[in-house]
């Protein structure tokens, strides 16, 4: 099945930058989707809304390559998504869970690990954003000489946003990215991912301040 229509303007984009076609996921026996297929364009900001445990984040994580599907092809850019691409693909997306996770040790020392990689160097530079995107967010300096884990679930949801604007990931997939934020932060957040159209963002969320981001919303049932 298909579900969604491209939005307005953005249809006639030759190359998809997310797109799954009848992949079925099983998860220990049970089956989690089934022939489900959707696409996402080139800057589109796309929300999947629907009932919770209907395997929404499982749809994600296949994006991510954390979970395989059992039929059905995924592709990011238009390269199918396998076991010899999916090194390559991950640079080109970021994925924010609900809970975030940064480890232990500093902030400053967490944003700053990725570009140590090879991978990453080029986009070092970012890091000199990092002043305006805290107060863009909402956040106080000081939090980067504080211990990850010291930092809010909200505190932890914006820094992981953060890092995937700073190492320039053009696709972003955000699982219920406000769960943990007042209003003030969910509404500073949003109206930073409004502002970056070149970005594609598929997100999962129940806050309609989420759903009012997006150029289009997919039911999931």
């Amino acid at each position: 099945m298909y579900l969604g229509d491209p939005a307005p303007g953005k249809e006639k984009m030759s190359t998809p930058a997310i797109e799954i076609q009848n992949i079925t996921v099983r998860f220990q026996g049970k089956c989690v989707r089934q022939n489900f297929s959707m696409q996402v364009n080139p800057g589109e900001k796309v929300v999947l809304d629907g009932r919770s445990g209907i395997g929404k984040s499982t749809i994600l994580r296949c994006l991510m390559g954390f979970v395989a599907p059992e039929t059905g092809t995924v592709r990011i850019n238009g390269q199918a998504l396998t076991p010899e691409s999916i090194w390559t693909l991950r640079t080109q997306m970021a994925y924010v869970p609900q809970e975030v996770d940064l480890g232990s040790g500093q902030l400053r020392q967490w944003i700053e690990a990725p570009f140590a990689f090879k991978v990453n160097s080029h986009n070092r530079k970012n890091l000199d954003r990092l002043p305006k995107l805290f107060d863009r967010f909402l956040l106080s300096a000081d939090l980067l000489d504080s211990d990850v884990s010291k930092l809010s679930g909200g505190e932890k949801q914006r820094m992981a946003i953060i890092s995937a604007i700073l190492l320039d990931r053009k696709i972003i997939l955000l699982d219920e990215p406000t769960s943990a934020m007042d209003r003030f932060a969910g509404k500073a957040v949003l109206d930073f991912l409004r502002s970056i159209p070149d970005s594609t963002i598929l997100a999962i969320s129940h806050d309609q301040a989420v759903l009012d981001l997006a150029d289009r919303i997919v039911n999931v049932s």
